[in-house]
């Protein structure tokens, strides 16, 4: 394993830690700054379409630069952003610095994937970008869980002071470990050979893929602690340690997801998408019990996050002479999906359909994000007959037309 690697899931871990540990100290900064919880929710949707606004405009921005210096940069501004969040004094200055940390998100991990890619052979591409994204699912199953003890016992603000350290640990890691060849720009060198790969559909199929897919288990867990608290009934002092549980399934489907998906991309992520559907939709019916909810939680989380190494691999394996853009796309759209369903839990929620409803708002869009692959799979593996098929011998007499002499 490179140990440039370790320094990617470094920065994972710190950038991953400051987007999801929001949702189990939603309620604590809805009280502080006096706002309820669908305007809550946009530090979660509002960091969401910053991190698209990243991963498409600074990724662009960067295409011809040395991809090392690049990603210590963002994480320089991955540090302000969440410097700002811990001293925010009202509403607005939280979600700049939010937005600021979430310009950082998209293009760091779009670079951060295509450099993960080319740590490793061809055959372990999709393993090395799971590896990358265990330091995002690390960040669930510890990072989590203990910020969120750490924002109840202290205030929300330690929660964010504590992420602006592991930021400037994980810059001293990607200066230290990451190798110079490992950051050498797109030999192609320019915006508009980066633009090319946009030309494919299946590259925009696979966006839409992943905008459904990860949108579907976002609209759930933006307001799980919501959920866990008023459906389920567990304390509030609990909601950190079903967070782990949370986590563990998250750990879990990233490192079976890649393996799947090294296998087969297309298969993989059908059949885990379709699963997961099936999974919000029991968790609907069952979040009133205790004891189905974690089991729900567990599989949630893994079915939800198996689908990130296939669904980064297949835009890559579409835009193969041009994936930095491509890639930074991809991780701009899960984010897509993150404000999309966190902005349809929280209309559910307004209507007055209660906390359950985020929950079956991510089964709905989960089940397009089903059809969507379904129909992408299929025009792939159309494309691939077309070009394997062996060209028809002709016909008699056009044989004789063209002077073949049939045996």
């Amino acid at each position: 394993m490179p140990v440039g690697l370790i320094a990617l899931a470094l920065g994972g871990f710190g950038i991953g830690l400051s987007e999801f540990v929001i949702a189990g100290l939603l309620p604590d900064v809805a009280a502080d700054f006096g706002v309820g919880e669908a305007s809550a929710g946009w530090f979660i949707s509002g960091y969401a379409l910053a991190v698209v606004a990243g991963a498409l405009g600074l990724t662009a921005a960067v295409t011809r630069l040395q991809r090392k210096p690049v990603l210590a940069g963002l994480l320089v501004l991955f540090i302000a952003g969440n410097l700002l969040s811990a001293t925010a004094s009202d509403y607005w200055p939280m979600m700049l610095g939010r937005v600021l940390a979430a310009l950082a998100h998209g293009a760091f991990f779009g670079i951060g994937a295509v450099v993960a890619a080319a740590m490793v052979p061809p055959s372990r591409k999709a393993g090395a970008i799971a590896l990358m994204f265990t330091g995002l699912t690390a960040a669930n199953v510890l990072g989590v869980p203990f910020g969120t003890l750490l924002g109840q016992a202290a205030g929300w603000r330690a929660t964010f002071w504590a992420i602006t350290v592991i930021g400037v640990l994980a810059l001293a890691g990607i200066l230290a470990l990451v190798p110079r060849q490992a950051g050498e720009a797109d030999k192609a060198g320019s915006l508009r050979s980066e633009l090319q790969a946009f030309r494919s559909g299946q590259v925009w199929l696979s966006i839409a893929v992943t905008i459904l897919g990860f949108g579907g288990m976002f609209g759930a867990f933006t307001y799980i602690a919501y959920t866990l608290t008023e459906v389920s009934g567990f304390a509030a002092s609990t909601v950190p340690w079903l967070l782990i549980v949370f986590g563990v399934g998250l750990f879990a489907g990233n490192t079976l997801g890649g393996k799947a998906a090294d296998r087969n991309v297309d298969r993989t992520l059908l059949v885990v998408l379709a699963v997961l559907a099936i999974v919000l939709v029991g968790f609907g019916l069952t979040a009133a019990n205790p004891v189905v909810t974690v089991a729900f939680l567990v599989l949630m989380g893994g079915f939800g996050f198996a689908t990130v190494p296939g669904l980064q691999m297949r835009v890559m394996k579409y835009a193969p002479g041009a994936p930095t853009l491509a890639s930074g796309a991809n991780i701009g759209a899960f984010n897509v999906g993150n404000a999309l369903g966190a902005w349809l839990g929280g209309v559910t929620i307004t209507a007055g359909f209660g906390y359950t409803s985020p929950i079956w708002a991510g089964a709905v869009i989960t089940l397009a994000g089903v059809a969507v692959m379904a129909f992408a799979a299929a025009a792939a593996k159309r494309s691939e007959t077309r070009i394997d098929a062996p060209a028809e011998a002709p016909d008699d007499a056009a044989a004789e037309a063209a002077g073949v002499v049939r045996v």
